[in-house]
């Protein structure tokens, strides 16, 4: 453990930085993986519905810097490919 009180601040505020992150990437997660069950189910206006939420999640994680632009944009792009190929 630090002994340096700076230091033992940056642990707690690290700490809890971190416990952010894991919220914002578990959002992303579920979100992502609500669009790919809409695409199994076959319902192309739910999956769409749940793109859009989706898509807001992401780049909403990407803004608070949890992800970088180009991952934010890799899984959209991922996302709205899956989606538009339905049939």
């Amino acid at each position: 453990m630090a002994n340096i009180k700076s230091a033992k601040k940056r642990i707690l505020v690290s700490q809890r930085n971190a416990e952010k992150n894991k919220s914002e990437k578990s959002a992303v997660k579920t979100a992502i993986k609500k669009v790919y069950a809409a695409i199994e189910a076959g319902d192309k206006a739910a999956a769409q519905a749940e793109l859009l939420s989706a898509t807001k999640i992401i780049e909403m994680a990407g803004s608070k810097g949890v992800y970088h632009k180009n991952n934010v944009a890799r899984k959209v792009s991922r996302i709205t490919k899956a989606v538009n190929a339905m049939a």
